[in-house]
């Protein structure tokens, strides 16, 4: 099978189980959002090796497929399959309240704005955070036009959560300290 396939060259896409919308259709942006998110989390995982925070990207890296997955998806049936293949339930979102509270146990109480910065890996995961946020605004927004499973988004915010904690854990094992607002 060949990479390019030349059926995107008038500007609309296929989607999994049927159909063509354009390229710029809010079903695109949400999964196109989630799919960059996926790589700047690789990215996050090449920036600097931190193991313990590695083990908690990797099996997210897999759920943000099941998620790209069921955002192309137009079949409600099919959706709920993706959901299901990916176990994205009610424990995936306790898992990550967890690694957040993890991280938390590690850290001094949040009393102001952090500016987004310090070691590498800290830089890595503000970048991936930021990303979740804008996924998460594509995704309420396709919600507004098509019915959703309510775990996407709350799966998405609570990985941004993460991802800020993450951060900051990053910096303190790093020894980069944060720069407050």
């Amino acid at each position: 099978m060949k990479i390019y396939t030349k059926t995107g060259d008038s500007g609309d896409t296929g989607l999994f189980g049927g159909g063509r919308v354009l390229k710029n259709h809010p079903r695109v942006e949400a999964y196109g959002d989630v799919d960059e998110l996926n790589a700047v989390l690789g990215f996050v995982r090449a920036a600097e090796q931190m193991p313990r925070i590695d083990e908690v990207l990797v099996p997210i890296q897999r759920d943000l497929f099941a998620i790209g997955a069921l955002l192309a998806t137009p079949d409600r049936d099919k959706m709920r399959q993706h959901l299901e293949k990916a176990n994205i339930d009610d424990a995936r979102i306790t898992a990550l309240e967890r690694a957040i509270d993890d991280g938390d146990a590690e850290l001094e109480p949040l009393r102001s704005f952090i500016v987004p910065g310090g070691s590498p890996k800290a830089a890595a995961l503000h970048v991936a955070r930021t990303v979740c946020r804008r996924a998460e605004r594509r995704v309420v927004e396709l919600g507004l036009e098509t019915e959703l499973p309510p775990l996407v988004v709350i799966y998405l915010n609570r990985l941004s959560d993460l991802l800020f904690t993450l951060a900051r854990v990053a910096n303190k094992r790093s020894g980069a300290g944060e720069v407050t607002w």
